[in-house]
């Protein structure tokens, strides 16, 4: 659904995905109380970081490696820029590993 007049776009991210769909259920449920369009959450692609360590330290013995991963998750909102609206998301309690960007676009 296309959003008319001016929008915010949200963008979040966060290494748990559990936290990240907790606050998109936030927002999206302030949308629809205050009755302006939304559209999403859309899930963008999750980014995948490797790490790849020997166990060994010393370089003795067989080669066998240990694999640490770290994925960040994304989500994309965008809601129709209502003054009253966002307020209410500003006051939404993020945790401490969700990033939010908001950008409000004409």
């Amino acid at each position: 659904m296309a959003i008319k007049g001016p929008k915010a776009r949200i963008k979040l991210s966060s290494l748990n995905p559990a936290d990240l769909d907790r606050i998109c259920a936030q927002i999206k449920d302030i949308a629809v109380k205050t009755g302006v369009e939304i559209s999403g959450p859309i899930p963008l692609p999750t980014k995948r970081l490797v790490v790849p360590s020997r166990k060994a330290p010393d370089g003795e013995g067989s080669n066998t490696w240990d694999h640490w991963e770290m994925r960040v998750h994304k989500r994309l909102i965008d809601i129709a820029a209502d003054e009253r609206t966002l307020r209410q998301i500003m006051r939404i309690q993020v945790p401490r590993d969700v990033n939010i960007e908001i950008v409000l676009e004409s």
